[in-house]
């Protein structure tokens, strides 16, 4: 082997060294390549002709814009105490104010029906005092006539008890200006009228002794249309209501209206 040689082959183990050398140093350093980060632009359009472009290196990608976050929806707050506290109020307000027209209307009503109860009160007691100013009128209408009768009676001597001029047999009394007169034990006054036959007589099935006396009312035509008790002696209902029926059957001369007068009826044991 030549010196030529030799040193060749020298210059290469040497190299192959070398290198093994920077490579351990490399792999033990672990040095890394540091990459220069792209910078970021804005991309502008110079128009569409191809000219006006000029060169235009690779592009980069574009960028997106961060989109806005959605905000979350609004949820409804709960009401709160003063809001509920504010809608009982208006609630319990409402009822109050319709229990106070409910109570309203309820006196007004109470108010007009005792109002009505009053006039139709004060209607049924005018009434009532017309008809008794009525009925007195008449009644001293009665007794006045009556009174002229017996003393327009009494200048003739004649007594309550007469009979005036007819016969006591059945023909009646006729002509009797006094008004009154009497019949089998009975007695009846009605001024300016005379009886026609005989006073009707109660059934003898009474079981009482003493006087009855019938209120009698007598139309224009002489007819009694109605009787009632007016007093007497006896109070058994059964002998009054035999009195009453007599009274019924008496039949007097006409008038000129109505008139008012009495029956007296005496029950005696036979």
């Amino acid at each position: 082997m030549t010196k030529k040689q030799e040193r060749h082959i020298v210059a290469s183990v040497g190299t192959v060294l070398f290198l093994l050398l920077v490579f351990l140093i490399l792999w033990f350093v672990r040095l890394t390549a540091v990459v220069p980060e792209e910078e970021e632009g804005v991309e502008v359009a110079f128009g569409e002709v191809a000219e006006a472009g000029g060169y235009m290196a690779e592009q980069s990608e574009a960028v997106p814009l961060p989109q806005p976050e959605a905000s979350a929806p609004v949820q409804p707050s709960a009401p709160s105490d003063n809001d509920l506290l504010t809608q009982e109020d208006e609630e319990a307000l409402a009822l109050r104010k319709e229990q106070e027209k409910k109570e309203r209307e309820r006196k007004a009503a109470e108010a007009a029906e005792k109002q009505r109860q009053r006039e139709e009160q004060a209607r049924l007691e005018a009434e009532r005092k017309a008809r008794e100013a009525a009925e007195a009128a008449e009644k001293a209408k009665q007794a006045e006539a009556i009174a002229k009768a017996n003393q327009f009676g009494s200048l003739f001597g004649q007594s309550g008890n007469n009979t005036g001029s007819g016969d006591s047999q059945g023909s009646g009394q006729k002509g009797n200006p006094v008004g009154h007169g009497s019949s089998g034990g009975n007695s009846w006054s009605l001024g300016g009228r005379s009886i026609k036959g005989t006073l009707p007589q109660p059934s003898n099935t009474f079981n009482q002794e003493g006087r009855v006396i019938v209120e009698i009312r007598v139309n224009a035509a002489g007819q009694v249309i109605s009787a009632s008790h007016k007093g007497g002696t006896i109070s058994d209902k059964q002998t009054i209501q035999l009195a009453l029926e007599a009274a019924r059957k008496a039949k007097f001369t006409e008038g000129d209206h109505d008139q008012i007068g009495t029956i007296t009826y005496n029950f005696k044991f036979n």
